[in-house]
């Protein structure tokens, strides 16, 4: 009943710019925490490479994504040392580090998913595994340095990658064409991100304080 497009170029093309996007993301988290070039490298590995690797570790995937590829951790790492050399010259520093965040969460979502399928997941797990994917190395990056990560910030994060694994695993029902359904997903998600950020769309949120009204 679910099914999803097969690997295709985009998706591939696309899955290197997330790399280097995330990259440069941990690059910038990590400048504002006075890390050494040697730290700001490996946090953008880790930011790059963890949400895969996580997903690879609960599909029991091997080899991992990096290990069969280490071109991609040569991407991460190198992305992060560029943006070392020209941060400065990025006035800035707050959009582009959102935008490069909503890139990497986008497209490792659809990459998560498409893994999933290819091991005959149900559309649950496919899911999951996009979102572990696209959300995990996020929130590793925010957590080594010592920030709240997105994920748990006001504006809408997982239910963004949420929505685009939806959108990309069901509606290929529509016999489009792969590569120009996974360019769709990419706008759909990249926009739903930037309007949340830019219109502060929240979920519903739960307070609890634990204390009791007493009456008089």
């Amino acid at each position: 009943m679910w099914s999803l497009p097969p690997s295709d170029s985009v998706l591939h093309f696309l899955s290197l710019v997330a790399v280097a996007a995330q990259g440069m993301t941990a690059a910038l988290a990590a400048g504002r925490r006075s890390m050494d070039w040697l730290g700001v490298c490996f946090l953008g590995c880790i930011t790059a490479l963890g949400g895969g690797t996580l997903r690879d570790l609960f599909l029991g995937h091997y080899p991992l994504a990096w290990v069969a590829n280490p071109i991609y951790l040569a991407l991460a790492g190198g992305a992060a040392f560029i943006t070392i050399l020209f941060a400065r010259l990025v006035h800035r520093l707050k959009v582009a580090f959102i935008v490069l965040d909503a890139i990497g969460l986008v497209v490792f979502t659809m990459a998560g998913c498409d893994v999933a399928w290819q091991m005959d997941a149900s559309l649950p797990i496919v899911i999951v595994c996009g979102m572990v994917t696209g959300c995990a190395g996020g929130v590793l990056r925010d957590v080594l340095c010592n920030d709240v990560p997105l994920l748990f910030r006001s504006e809408l994060y997982a239910s963004v990658s949420v929505v685009t694994g939806l959108f990309y695993a069901t509606a290929f029902g529509l016999k489009l064409n792969a590569e120009l359904w996974t360019i769709l997903t990419f706008v759909l998600g990249i926009s739903f991100r930037l309007l949340a950020v830019r219109y502060k769309w929240e979920m519903p949120k739960f307070v609890f304080t634990g204390d009791e009204e007493r009456g008089s």
